[in-house]
């Protein structure tokens, strides 16, 4: 328990990873989806940005005259945080505009309908 409440972001991340992804399995609409896969980068994002974080450190900053590395955190956790982010919205984005030419065509955001209907509509015997 000692150890839960010590990592206890690692802990959030991780449930948060796993409560996305388990929307991301088992929500047949594509908008829950969505919000399941945005969830998963946000668990993502938090541990990486947890495990760069050093207690006691400062930013890699040169104030002072202090050079050496045992007194600033590792810069690249959080530049993969950003850019983690930057690629996040980028693909959120993308998948809102095809969710929406979706709903537009078939006029439903649940996967089993628009497997049904996209079968109809090329013929094919489900």
């Amino acid at each position: 328990m000692n150890n839960l409440m010590a990592n206890y972001l690692e802990a959030g991340a991780i449930i948060l990873f796993g409560i996305g992804f388990t929307m991301l399995l088992f929500h047949r609409n594509l908008f829950k989806k969505l919000i399941g896969m945005n969830i998963m980068d946000t668990g993502t994002f938090l541990f990486l940005a947890s495990m760069g974080y050093i207690s006691g450190r400062k930013a890699p900053i040169i104030t002072n005259g202090v050079e050496e590395t045992g007194a600033y955190i590792n810069p690249v956790p959080a530049g993969l945080v950003l850019t983690g982010i930057v690629v996040s919205v980028s693909v959120t984005a993308i998948m809102l505009a095809l969710t929406v030419r979706l709903y537009h065509r078939y006029h439903t955001l649940n996967l089993d309908d628009i497997y049904f209907l996209s079968a109809y509509e090329n013929g094919e015997e489900r």
